[in-house]
């Protein structure tokens, strides 16, 4: 299951800065905020913030996931971009390496999720309860035993893309919940946010955050 937490110490890698934003790419096994506990307490908003004091949480991303965050500079610029992720108006692509080649060269996963309750803090598939989730995926390389897949959700689950693509047959490579014996025998988890596409907060023009793969 979930690994110590050892976080890396990479320098922060800053994408884009503003008046009102501030976007940087999150290293993979670094926590987005603090957890319980004072082992828990190194994560990418309290590094961001000793370079942007002001610096406020918009979103999130996984723990093993890296890739782009965006952060307000103000509360409101915090509160125009929360409002986007909340109504769905924002623009997010994912680049993953999975385990097996998919059959078909593109497709959209309409599973609903729900949290695992007795598993916390894992998701599931519920039909009868689960919260409607969406993910449209392209295949982009057959690479023999894994492929390499594009992925852009439609709605914002906790742990979404990695349950979908589990669904699927396809395990993220190095995912520590979901992945079988074989796609877990990577070094880190094989998901990065490559893209991410807002309105800008104080003009309302489009604002394209990019970080490459790094894998």
């Amino acid at each position: 299951m979930q690994t110590p937490y050892t976080p890396p110490h990479d320098p922060l890698v800053i994408l884009h800065d503003d008046a009102d934003v501030i976007a940087v790419d999150k290293p993979a096994g670094l926590l987005s905020v603090p957890g319980r506990g004072e082992h828990l307490a190194d994560c990418l908003i309290t590094r961001v913030q000793q370079v942007f004091p002001h610096a406020l949480l918009v979103h999130r991303l996984d723990r093993d996931t890296s890739g782009v965050m965006i952060f307000g500079l103000n509360p409101h610029a915090q509160r125009t971009l929360s409002m986007q992720f909340q109504e769905r108006q924002t623009k997010k692509m994912y680049v993953a390496r999975v385990w097996g080649v998919p059959e078909e060269k593109a497709g959209t996963v309409d599973l609903p999720l729900i949290v695992d309750w007795p598993n916390r803090p894992l998701q599931m598939v519920c039909h009868e309860t689960g919260k409607p989730s969406v993910t449209d995926w392209r295949l982009l390389k057959d690479q023999g035993e894994t492929s390499r897949i594009r992925l852009i959700p439609k709605t914002g689950r906790t742990h979404q893309l990695r349950l979908h693509m589990l669904a699927l047959g396809h395990p993220i490579l190095g995912d520590p919940f979901y992945g079988h014996e074989q796609s877990q025998a990577f070094p880190r988890m094989m998901l990065h946010a490559e893209e991410l596409r807002v309105k800008h907060p104080e003009n309302g023009q489009s604002l394209r955050v990019r970080a490459k793969a790094p894998f």
